[in-house]
């Protein structure tokens, strides 16, 4: 199953049978609405925190991902999941509610590829039948807890990012005929010594370039090997970064359509949302919702999808540390061949 250094092949490449996606009003007015199956136009979900809305929103996309797949919470033999919250308590209090077998992860935003690598080695190695692999953020759960309380009214500069308020969930099992995931590449941490919060996208692109080589290099392919190859969340800043890296070390990316799910999500010209999108359910709502449409509907046959992730705390930053980046890598392809 390991190919070269840092990435698995799957023998039996699990079949993504279902997903579910959830987001709240300002994903609703981006230029993906339609593909989402969920759209809440309150940020508070009907609960009293922020804390227990991003949970309901997991809890959400979980059991509807559930019941998309004919399946019940009984069928599943692993949830793997994480969040950006502190001691992933989002998902663990999901996990509270779904009442199956838990593995709790934490990449910060690479989490959404993340647990959908783990729950694809679960499954492929018979290690469970059928595995569910999910993430959340919320807007203001995470600036209240890595910059400044919603409440406060900061200014952000140019670079900054809007961190996604949504959930995505997806079912993985042997059987069917829906996009099958073949490879994983699990990233390293790179660390290239950027302290600004407020500048994620710049810190994030060399682990997304990084991983991207490795993955490329393991299976000895080129990008042209995908339809598309999508970062996680680098947004116009990381993106352009991303870019450049890339020609540096002579990685051609133009045989594919390179994009990045924090410039999908948003319209940013119409859009307050800085410099694009970010948080755990950015590329985990992009990938469950439009990206899996477009492989169902035939409009593509691989896709590559690099889930980005800072992997701060505020207690690091406090402390004047820099940020560890990293990223995953997930192969998808159509179910109906290639």
């Amino acid at each position: 199953m390991l190919v070269g250094h840092q990435t698995w092949k799957f023998p039996n490449p699990p079949v993504i049978m279902s997903t579910a996606t959830v987001v709240g009003p300002d994903e609703g007015e981006g230029p993906l609405a339609n593909d989402f199956d969920i759209v809440h136009g309150d940020l508070m979900l009907g609960q009293d925190s922020w804390e227990k809305a991003e949970r309901k929103l997991l809890e959400e996309s979980t059991k509807l991902a559930v019941e998309n797949a004919g399946l019940t919470s009984g069928d599943i033999q692993c949830f793997v999941a994480g969040d950006l919250m502190n001691q992933i308590i989002s998902a663990t209090f999901a996990a509270r509610t779904l009442s199956v077998p838990y593995l709790g992860v934490f990449g910060a935003c690479s989490t959404s590829m993340e647990s959908l690598a783990v729950a694809s080695l679960l499954v492929s190695s018979g290690s469970a039948k059928h595995a569910l692999a999910a993430t959340a953020s919320h807007n203001c759960t995470v600036e209240k807890q890595f910059r400044y309380p919603t409440e406060y009214g900061s200014q952000k500069p140019p670079t900054a990012q809007y961190t996604v308020t949504g959930s995505g969930a997806a079912v993985l099992g042997l059987k069917g005929d829906g996009p099958r995931v073949t490879a994983a590449t699990i990233g390293r941490v790179v660390d290239m010594g950027i302290k600004d919060p407020f500048n994620m996208g710049a810190a994030m692109a060399p682990a997304a370039v990084d991983t991207i080589q490795a993955h490329l290099r393991d299976l000895a392919i080129e990008p042209g090997h995908y339809d598309m190859i999508v970062t996680g969340d680098l947004a116009s800043v990381g993106y352009s970064i991303a870019c450049e890296l890339l020609e540096k070390h002579k990685v051609p990316i133009k045989q594919t359509n390179y994009y990045d799910c924090g410039l999908l999500i948003y319209d940013v010209n119409r859009q307050s949302v800085q410099a694009g999108g970010s948080g755990c359910a950015c590329s985990a709502v992009v990938t469950y919702g439009h990206l899996l449409k477009r492989l169902r509907d035939g409009h593509m046959k691989r896709l590559l999808v690099v889930a980005t992730g800072a992997l701060l705390s505020p207690l690091s930053f406090q402390q004047g540390e820099s940020i560890p980046c990293i990223a995953h890598a997930v192969a998808i392809e159509s179910g109906r061949g290639v």
